[in-house]
């Protein structure tokens, strides 16, 4: 009985570093990215990293691999197990001297990231059949880490976060898992890091301020406005405080402190990438949504320096049909080409795609014109997940719509526009293709009239004194679109045009948010 209590004892001690620091620096201790119930990645390097005695030797194994490290001057340690197949549960050991820590029931599947603001938090309520499709995957080998929504103003490398059993609240994780074990056959396990009302730059590390003079800006005007009141409001719950809705739209629409708390205690834990569905924060200008387009592929990049992995793929959702505008719009219709809405967030979005290992979940067709966040996000979960099976598991699935080729004018009242992944073009209600303008060099646009011949649309007007030059499909805040492929997948907006908006003249970014706590 002495015996059995000693054991229980030690176990706990032992366990204590999982989830936070202990106050003997020379424990040896793991990460609290780790713990019972995890998923870890397969086919590729798994790197483990904690705490320990300098100087000393630690020993991790797990499914008859192990790996091993030396403690450094500083205590910590960082070892590399190799690849593993999938499968499980395991053992997951960690030793060094008489020390050892043991992790339960670990699996080995496909890990990924799930982030960015209240489109990719809102739980599976928000699906058609999501307490059906939540017991689905409740069955199946589907499970998750829940990043507690806090801030801090350094970098952490801990979160009081544990795997779960059960499968993540995310609507759209929560489908884009189900499709993707489905597809693999192999564990799955989400890390679910969101945050309603974030902008990308709550998200963004400091070193990111000597890239992007707006986010430095951003910075400093939180030094000097904001720090102090959200060391307060920490220090508040600290000692027991209750955080009242005001205290979390003030922490949540901060830059730099969502990535130091929520980001920076995941890496680099391995996982295949990241599912992001964010944007809406960062629409409230014509500059800040142009600024996007340079400032998010940096940020990928960013990410996988500091995961040391290129292969780190980035899963974007593309922002679904909307009616917001900015202010200043010359036009205020939703279907305009013409007016300063989403279409050119879109068009920023789309940047991202000159990396390689990327994809964008196109929801042109999804969407409200009033309300920000579509009701039913099943669709935009299965985009996401044929990327995925497409890009990491080698499936001969059609993952994109219909994508510009080319546009050619081939007479004076015709254009012709030509798709990649056009196979079984045609529309969603059979009608004619809807979505298209056409414009002039001096930036007069008129609706096109469009029929479908194979893999091409053919446009027309009728103004014999219209001259022609460009093309914009579905750039629009709202546009009606019904353009598809075989798969039934949306056609790309675009524009052919490089001309600046209409009215528009460049001026220097707002530098952080504008709503402040009194």
């Amino acid at each position: 009985m002495k015996t059995k209590l000693l054991t229980i004892i030690l176990s706990s001690v032992l366990f204590l570093p999982l989830y936070g620091e202990t106050k003997d620096k020379e424990a040896l201790s793991i990460t609290s990215v780790f713990s019972d119930h995890m998923v870890l990645q397969r086919q590729m390097p798994v790197p483990v990293w904690g705490k320990g005695k300098a100087g000393s030797t630690v020993s991790v194994t797990v499914a008859g691999k192990s790996a091993k490290a030396v403690v450094d001057a500083s205590g910590d340690w960082k070892a590399q197990l190799p690849e593993l197949p999938a499968g499980g549960p395991h053992v997951f050991a960690v030793s060094s001297g008489g020390s050892r820590i043991e992790l339960q029931d670990v699996l080995v599947g496909e890990v990924w990231i799930a982030s960015g603001q209240s489109n990719m938090q809102m739980g599976y309520q928000s699906l058609k059949d999501g307490k059906k499709r939540y017991a689905e995957a409740s069955a199946l080998p589907i499970r998750s880490l829940s990043v507690p929504r806090t801030v801090h103003d350094a970098p952490q490398k801990n979160m009081k976060g544990k795997w779960a059993t059960k499968p993540c609240q995310s609507a759209v994780a929560l489908t884009f898992a189900l499709d993707l074990q489905k597809a693999s056959g192999v564990p799955v396990g989400i890390i679910e890091a969101s945050w309603g009302s974030s902008s990308l730059e709550g998200w963004m590390p400091l070193s990111m301020t000597t890239e992007f003079p707006h986010f430095k800006k951003m910075m400093e005007n939180y030094h000097q406005y904001d720090q102090a009141e959200v060391n307060r409001l920490l220090e508040k719950e600290k000692n027991g405080g209750k955080r009242v809705r005001l205290d979390d739209i003030f922490f949540r629409t901060r830059p730099n402190i969502l990535y130091n708390a929520m980001m920076a205690p995941l890496i680099p834990y391995a996982c295949r990438g990241m599912i992001w569905y964010q944007g809406e924060a960062n629409t409230s200008s014509l500059g800040s949504m142009r600024q996007y387009g340079e400032t998010l592929p940096a940020w990928v990049q960013c990410l996988r320096q500091q995961w040391g992995r290129d292969d780190f793929y980035f899963l974007a959702v593309m922002l679904p049909g909307h009616g917001k505008m900015v202010k200043e719009s010359p036009v205020k219709s939703s279907r305009s080409p013409e007016a300063y809405s989403w279409a050119w967030f879109r068009e920023a979005q789309q940047k991202v795609l000159s990396l390689p290992n990327t994809g964008i979940a196109n929801t042109i067709d999804l969407g409200s014109e009033k309300n920000i966040h579509p009701r039913d996000k099943g669709p935009i979960g299965r985009r996401l997940s044929l990327f995925a099976q497409k890009l990491t598991l080698g499936k001969l699935v059609q993952a994109d719509g219909p994508t510009l080729k080319q546009c050619k004018k081939t007479g004076k009242k015709t254009m012709v526009v030509t798709y990649t992944h056009a196979e079984g073009l045609k529309t969603k209600d059979g009608k004619a293709p809807r979505g298209f303008w056409l414009g002039d060099n001096k930036g007069n646009w008129v609706e096109a009239k469009a029929s479908i011949d194979g893999e091409t649309v053919v446009l027309t007007w009728d103004d014999e004194a219209f001259v022609s030059e460009h093309v914009r499909y579905a750039f629009a805040g709202f546009p009606d679109v019904n353009l598809v492929n075989e798969a039934g997948l949306p056609a790309m907006p675009f524009r052919t045009d490089d001309m600046e908006p209409k009215g528009y003249h460049d001026t220097p970014l707002e530098p952080g948010v504008k709503w402040r706590r009194k």
